[in-house]
């Protein structure tokens, strides 16, 4: 049977979208970054424990002083482990996603509900949103949003709508069919019965549908961190990128604490609104009443007191923040001119230890400089989609003219090459020296079984990656005798560290410069068929426009220069400072460096 170009399609639909309609995409992504920024700045302004005392007092007043010590303890912990800014991030991004997507699903349900047609036509459709793997809607997203927090917001929207519609729709074809006829007997219009006899009555089951939104909405803010969506879910992503499992437990238990708090609330906030819930909720209270030991902890005070703690609890975080807000401007840390004056200059990396390095010295660098720097760490296909859209600023860590070719000749018409920084570097295969009698990849043929029939790669969107299993593996021979693992630079790392501690046979995917081997005895395999090709240069690409807006900047990057020592010896620095230190490392080799900085940064 021939192959039907499906892709193919779907790429051309894309495109002619993309072409056609960039003005909608340009104003939906204007709206939905005004209202996420609008949200997130309102609840990032608050002193966090005092913001936790907030929402504290509103599960007392929804659930009780249990649920309310709970709450507090909770997001203090959140605020412990430092991810609080990450937690208010991601609770905007849900707040976001979850009012659009009722916004359109209640419509939609109540729709469906009263026509058969449109709920014929419509189930089917919600099949297919809610089967379809959710990390597939950001491909779609990267192109018509770029990277940020609006192709997280528009994913987790296009996710989490199909409950939303089924439930509204389910809880208003639940209504008793009497009462609704009864209704219209007594001459109530359609539109009446819907409003004050149906939708009061289906409350209970359209506020499920909304706790399983923002469940939903949850549950994907892991996959938006992967396209620069930030917050609780960039830790993830970041955890996972660099297999720090400390971080990835702290961000995993922010989410869970998170969740548990919108469960519980949207829970009992479906029972105070519904007229069905107020009864059962009074029968509730007549029991509690009647056991003295409980009916402390389960003390919810009145709406009014409730609501007063509240506003005295904002008014304080309100005038804590205000008189808090700005930050007082002064001499930058080395000492130089304040030629940023607090612009700011948005940075993405790919987790590979050059790119880690060169990307934290300049964030280092223009800090002092008086720029306000932002970091992203993006997939390969994001981090260039995100360039080329004026998202990211510029990043230190091409691979040109070989490994990351197809990034470059899809958006060289976007981009800034602003040169090459070192050069040359070289991809190859590497095994412990250990490995007698493999020497060259000629020598890998036959041998599958010593090595488990894998070889341990990275990322799957890094160029090379492309190039293994493209080039090198056909040209000897070895294509379906090994499989390559795809995964992660940190990921490699780690199997590397067990395989050399253990003695056991491992091939993994490096590149030079590297500092594994300083720290383990490798040995690269040889290439005499030339299948990995000429060594790169590791260049710095920018947006097309960044260097007319910032030349001193542009002039910077573009005389921008290290030599090997340099950057093995930065990379091990950071290596050595651990997960999350490494600016502080950057700013330790860097007096160990005096006038290194001013040398790259000249006032």
């Amino acid at each position: 049977m021939p192959r039907i170009p499906l892709g193919q399609w779907v790429d051309g639909a894309v495109d002619w979208l993309q072409a056609q309609l960039s003005w909608l995409f340009d104003a939906v992504t204007t709206v939905v970054t005004g209202l996420y920024d609008g949200i997130d700045a309102v609840l990032s302004a608050p002193e966090p424990l005092l913001f936790a005392g907030i929402l504290a007092v509103v599960a007392w007043w929804l659930r009780g002083l249990t649920a309310g010590a709970l709450a507090f303890v909770g997001f203090a912990l959140v605020d412990s482990i430092e991810l609080w800014d990450d937690a208010m991030s991601t609770l905007s991004l849900v707040l976001v996603a979850t009012l659009v997507t009722l916004v359109i699903a209640v419509p939609l349900g109540i729709w469906a509900a009263r026509s058969k047609t449109v709920s014929a036509v419509l189930r089917p459709v919600l099949d297919f949103m809610q089967t379809m793997p959710a990390m597939v809607y950001l491909i779609p997203g990267i192109i018509f949003f770029g990277v940020g927090v609006v192709p997280g917001i528009i994913a987790t929207i296009v996710f989490s709508l199909p409950p939303g519609v089924r439930m509204t729709e389910l809880g208003i074809r639940q209504v008793d069919g009497e009462l609704v006829e009864a209704a219209e007997a007594f001459g109530t219009t359609p539109r009446a019965t819907l409003l004050r006899v149906q939708l009061p009555l289906a409350v209970p089951t359209i506020m499920a549908g909304i706790n399983q939104v923002i469940m939903l909405g949850l549950s994907m803010v892991v996959i938006a961190g992967m396209v620069g969506g930030g917050g609780l879910g960039g830790a993830v992503y970041r955890a996972i990128g660099n297999v720090d499992i400390g971080l990835g437990f702290e961000a995993g238990i922010s989410i869970v604490i998170l969740a548990m708090y919108l469960d519980r609330i949207t829970g009992a906030l479906g029972r105070q609104v519904s007229p069905l819930g107020r009864r059962a909720l009074a029968k509730a209270r007549a029991a509690v009443a009647a056991r003295a030991g409980a009916k402390i902890w389960s003390h919810r005070p009145q709406p009014v007191t409730a609501l007063v703690g509240v506003v005295v609890l904002a008014l304080v975080a309100g005038g804590m923040g205000f008189l808090g807000a700005g930050k007082q401007s002064g001499p930058t840390a080395d000492g130089g001119k304040d030629i940023g004056q607090g612009k700011k200059v948005s940075l993405g990396y790919i987790p590979w230890d050059e790119g880690i390095a060169s990307t934290f010295l300049w964030k280092e660098l223009l800090e002092r400089r008086g720029f306000e720097v932002e970091t992203q760490q993006l997939e390969a296909g994001a981090l260039y989609t995100g360039l080329a859209g004026g998202q990211i600023d510029f990043q230190t860590d091409s691979w040109l003219p070989v490994t990351h070719a197809q990034y470059w000749e899809k958006y060289r018409n976007k981009l800034e090459d602003l040169g090459s920084w070192y050069g040359p570097t070289s991809l190859e295969l590497s095994v412990p020296s250990y490995m007698k009698g493999v020497d060259s990849l000629d020598d890998l043929k036959g041998k599958a079984g010593q090595f488990k029939g894998r070889i341990v790669g990275i990322e799957p969107s890094a160029g090379m990656m492309g190039i293994l299993k493209d080039k090198v593996l056909n040209d000897y021979g070895l294509k379906g005798e090994y499989k390559v693992v795809d995964g992660s630079t940190p990921g490699m790392l780690a199997e590397l560290k067990r395989a050399y501690d253990k003695k056991e046979p491992v091939v993994v995917t490096l590149w030079s410069p590297h500092w594994a081997y300083s720290a383990y005895d490798l040995k690269k395999l040889k290439d005499p068929k030339g299948s990995w090709g000429k060594g790169d240069g590791v260049h710095t690409l920018a947006r097309k426009g960044f260097a007319a807006d910032n030349p001193e900047v542009g002039a910077w990057l573009k005389d921008f220069r290290m030599t090997e020592k340099q950057l093995t010896d930065l990379e091990a620095a950071i290596q050595q400072g651990g997960k999350g230190k490494e600016q502080e490392a950057v700013r330790g080799w860097l007096a160990k460096n005096p006038g290194l900085a001013e040398k790259l940064t000249p006032q």
